[in-house]
């Protein structure tokens, strides 16, 4: 079996779980690290993660295993797909083991809070590999494990970790995409999150296309400026790890974060809505990472606001959809208010004195 066709995966969630299996569908070898010993043995011997992925069948050649060295040494290229909050805690575990040359790619939608720092950040401080990228895009894990189609990016400056990741992930139900914008597709899908849990909520509530439709819109323009507040390029959000993974994330009930949105317009509180989930929902944590930052940062996101108002402050959804609705019309792509006058520049009189000015010179 040659590198190229083995792999690790760090974090036996439902996504790392389609990872693996959807790489050892395309022929690769795969280890599958997790903590819980009894996931290990039922991956192992009956190929199922039933607590994330039901009894959907996981390839036989994903070998799960709980020593974590075993499984940053068993492959060249690792993907590390563990929660935000876990993130740096296994990154510095996994950094006694990693190599200087290995390819690190981070399958995490999320921000460390307190600094907002993105997870392939996380990784480069923690280990010694710089070949490092992300995986992001329109990638419901339950589609993937059924084998629809779907297609993916691969963010990184390094197109050895690029090449990497698209050999080992591309297959007859999955296409790749490289991308050199790591920042961009990196907040882009983290930042879908919050946006998701607001259209749980709009469905939640009953709502129908048009709210909706608003919601996304408006919501990838509030990306977009945090985003290219952080050197992001601007058509990384026309792409798949930005409108694409934002349509995804934010119609399907299969989004755990849309899902948290709709617990929550039925007048559940966060943590009544958490209990009754065993996923995480990283938009929570991405919410209160956002509304830390982007006041200092100066960007106006008064979506992101209004989640965080109904996830932190005892806000319901209705009310905080009401507050939005009621803000002042804008010029859609300045910002502007349109009540606010703006001075006329370039006409006739101006002209005309411009040009006797020059004369009389």
């Amino acid at each position: 079996m040659s590198e190229a066709k083995r792999a690790s995966v760090i974090g036996g969630g439902s996504w790392g779980t389609a990872l693996a299996h959807l790489m050892a569908s395309s022929g690769a070898d795969v280890r599958l690290w997790m903590r819980n010993p009894e996931r290990v043995t039922e991956i192992n011997e009956q190929h199922t993660n039933s607590r994330y992925l039901k009894d959907l069948p996981i390839d036989r050649k994903v070998v799960a295993t709980g020593d974590l060295q075993e499984a940053v040494e068993f492959a060249q290229t690792i993907i590390v797909a563990i929660p935000a909050k876990s993130f740096r805690s296994i990154a510095y575990e996994m950094g006694s083991f990693v190599k200087g040359d290995q390819v690190l790619l981070s399958a995490t939608k999320g921000f460390e809070a307190e600094h907002l720092k993105r997870m392939s950040q996380v990784l480069r401080e923690e280990t010694c590999a710089r070949k490092i990228g992300a995986i992001s895009g329109p990638n419901l894990a339950d589609e993937i494990m059924a084998g629809q189609p779907t297609a993916t990016v691969v963010a990184s400056p390094y197109d050895e970790a690029i090449d990497a990741g698209a050999r080992l992930l591309a297959g007859p139900t999955l296409r790749v995409y490289g991308n050199h914008d790591l920042v961009g597709v990196e907040i882009f899908g983290a930042l879908k999150n919050i946006i998701a849990i607001a259209s749980g909520g709009c469905t939640g509530l009953g709502l129908g296309a048009n709210s909706l439709s608003m919601l996304l819109t408006r919501g990838l323009a509030e990306i977009s400026r945090f985003a290219e507040r952080h050197g992001a390029q601007r058509l990384t959000s026309l792409g798949l790890a930005g409108i694409g993974d934002l349509i995804a994330t934010c119609s399907s009930p299969l989004s755990r974060n849309n899902t948290l949105g709709r617990k929550l317009a039925e007048g559940k509180n966060l943590d009544q809505a958490l209990s009754e989930m065993h996923k995480v929902a990283e938009g929570v944590n991405t919410t209160n990472a956002v509304h830390l930052h982007a006041g200092h940062l100066g960007v106006d996101m008064p979506i992101a606001a209004g989640v965080y108002a109904v996830l932190f402050e005892g806000e319901s959804v209705n009310d905080v959809l009401g507050s939005l609705m009621s803000r002042a019309n804008r010029y859609e792509h300045t910002e502007r208010p349109i009540a606010e006058p703006q001075p006329i520049t370039g006409s006739v009189v101006e002209t005309a004195l411009a040009v006797a000015t020059r004369r009389s010179d």
